[in-house]
């Protein structure tokens, strides 16, 4: 049994860790924008469905001018990255004690269940194409998707420690 408990420690520790990552890379993409698009603009926008390269198109030029004239702008999205980085901070102590800091993974659950209606709400408002809504919203499906996992084996690993000292 002992080594079950430490088999499935490992595998949450691994699973943290990939969200962690995730999270981690999500939030650094923030800060390079106008190469990150102007990248899209000149290698995917030539091979692009039409609809993507729309606005592929639209967000170069917005960012391209941004950058331009109002560079200080981009101080938003750093803050953006910045909070990605922070949060990602706060699953070390999950890592490190699992059950006792269940609580971190059950406010990660919560936080990928509001991307949904901040996507779509102030997507809608922002005028951001319903697809690209939806490709914002796969990063709270599969955020919530691996959380749930972690949160079931945290749970069993409880279930297990319980038993052994019994």
């Amino acid at each position: 049994m002992k080594k079950q408990r430490q088999q499935l420690e490992q595998k949450v520790k691994r699973l943290i860790l990939l969200f962690v990552i995730g999270l981690a890379l999500s939030g650094i993409t923030a800060f390079p924008l106008l190469s990150e698009v102007s990248f899209l603009h000149d290698k995917v926008l030539p091979i692009a469905p039409s609809f993507v390269q729309f606005w592929i198109n639209k967000v170069f030029d917005g960012i391209k001018t941004i950058d331009s004239t109002y560079p200080f702008m981009a101080y938003g999205t750093d803050w953006l990255a910045f909070a990605h980085l922070v949060i990602a901070i706060a699953f070390i102590g999950p890592y490190r004690d699992p059950i006792r800091n269940i609580w971190v993974i059950q406010f990660g659950r919560i936080a990928c269940l509001m991307i949904f209606p901040l996507a779509f709400i102030c997507g809608g408002i922002r005028g951001i194409p319903f697809w690209w809504q939806l490709v914002d919203c796969s990063f709270g499906v599969f955020g919530l998707m691996l959380l749930t996992h972690i949160y079931r084996n945290i749970q069993k690993l409880e279930i297990l420690i319980l038993n052994i000292n019994k």
